[in-house]
């Protein structure tokens, strides 16, 4: 009878090494390895802003910009004019044989109706500072990108030690089931069946840290490095009270969005763009001076001559000229609508993200201090049970998945939560000095 009494003294040895793996399955709890390298999410994102490529492209593409509205309230190159007039063709290098052969020099330079130069230079202006607005508005996209990269991964890792403890607990249970097996006590479909469930967490663990090396190359790629750089581990970041409401970020975002920054610009070009077409209606003028050298000639004294002109255009092509002022005028009507367009959009957004948020918010509260707590309990209370007969194997097994379902839940949410807050701070161009501070830094 010795060899049952050994058998029951190890399955009790497994029972407490179970209970004891449940207990470490805390929900902030991170082990001694994830403290080495951690990465820091404020150096990251200031990474990706100096080393971007579509950052660095951004500030060529300003001084692009605005050496093309120095162009365009300049004038025209004045034209230079060299001619002989009046020459003979019996003899066509003789300037003295006819009186009235003349070498002539003369320049002429186009001047705009007065206004238009102002007014083309002020369009190309409006033009570049809308085009470097929206170059603005990718910068908060790539910054909002290496966030939600971030906190991808961070939930990714959370999951894979997850799915690490609950592998090393399925090989207790192995070893239990087998026990009671031996002893006649249990059936030895609960040891296949737990079998099972250990491949499917190593399948899910192939997954994991496959999508681990994906984020990874995402985050490599936003922050101009070599793909297969390794991304340490990011430690798990604060819920700290959320002060400015719905009102407050809209006006924010009202003065701080590049987006709605850079349609008011286009505004602003479409009327520079209509002032422009109505000058259109007037003539330009070129002015013209012409110097007149003559030789003495048939009994003349061959005085030189000189003269002067003034030329208009004949703005007669009416019908031109009123398609070009309707035409401004669409277009600002159009981007009077895209920006009350984008207002609404971004009004709803707000509301949409302070919603999940507290949703967030509100879960991962009750995730850490409720559901995951008696979870723990119900597995341990299963385990105990089942050592001794009173609940079958699937139903441990249940408890045991309810547990990992759930711990996985809070990480879940507490990402999405700092997800949010990132596609938030976006949305409204940066959030203030006043916000908490940024999550992962712990500052």
């Amino acid at each position: 009878m010795r060899k049952p009494s050994v058998t029951r003294l190890t399955m009790i040895v497994h029972v407490v090494l179970l209970v004891i793996c449940i207990l470490l399955m805390v929900p902030s709890g991170m082990s001694g390895a994830a403290e080495i390298n951690q990465e820091d999410l404020r150096s990251l994102v200031e990474a990706a802003l100096a080393n971007n490529p579509e950052v660095r492209a951004s500030s060529a593409h300003q001084r692009m910009l605005d050496y093309r509205a120095r162009q365009a309230g300049s004038l025209d190159d004045p034209m230079l004019m060299l001619k002989i007039q009046n020459g003979v063709l019996r003899d066509p290098l003789n300037f003295s044989r006819d009186g009235m052969t003349q070498k002539v020099v003369g320049i002429s330079q186009q001047i705009p109706w007065f206004g238009k130069r102002e007014l083309r230079g002020n369009l190309a202006r409006r033009e570049a500072e809308a085009s470097h607005l929206m170059r603005e508005e990718r910068l908060l996209e790539i910054v909002r990108s290496v966030k939600e990269a971030y906190y991808q991964i961070y939930v990714t890792d959370r999951s894979l030690e997850i799915l690490a403890r609950n592998m090393r607990i399925m090989d207790d249970l192995i070893i239990l089931a087998q026990n009671r097996y031996t002893v006649g006590q249990g059936a030895q479909q609960d040891i296949f069946r737990a079998q099972l469930e250990k491949s499917k967490l190593l399948d899910m663990r192939i997954t994991l840290e496959q999508q681990r090396r994906s984020q990874e190359i995402r985050m490599n790629s936003l922050l101009n490095r070599p793909v297969y750089t390794r991304v340490g581990t990011i430690p798990e970041p604060p819920i700290t009270p959320f002060s400015q409401g719905c009102a407050e970020l809209v006006e924010l975002a009202e003065n701080n969005r590049p987006l709605l920054k850079s349609m008011r610009a286009q505004i602003g070009r479409s009327r520079a763009a209509q002032a422009l077409a109505r000058r259109e209606f007037y003539p330009d003028v070129a002015l013209s001076f012409e110097y007149m050298q003559r030789e003495p000639a048939m009994g003349g004294d061959g005085d030189d001559m000189y003269g002067l002109g003034l030329t208009f255009n004949l703005p007669l092509r009416r019908e031109r000229r009123h398609a070009m002022l309707a035409e401004a005028a669409s277009e600002e009507a159009m981007s009077a609508a895209e920006l009350n367009d984008a207002r609404n959009g971004i009004r709803g957004g707000i509301a949409d993200l302070l919603s999940q948020m507290e949703r967030r918010r509100r879960q991962v509260e009750l995730y850490k201090t409720g559901i995951i707590p008696q979870s723990r309990q119900n597995l341990e209370s299963a385990v105990i049970a089942y050592r001794v007969g009173k609940v079958d194997f699937a139903s441990l097994l249940d408890s045991r998945l309810t547990l990992f379902n759930y711990e996985r839940d809070y990480y879940d949410s507490l990402a999405d939560y700092q997800i949010r807050l990132a596609q938030l701070e976006a949305m409204v161009g940066g959030l203030s000095s006043a916000q908490p501070p940024d999550p992962g830094t712990g500052e």
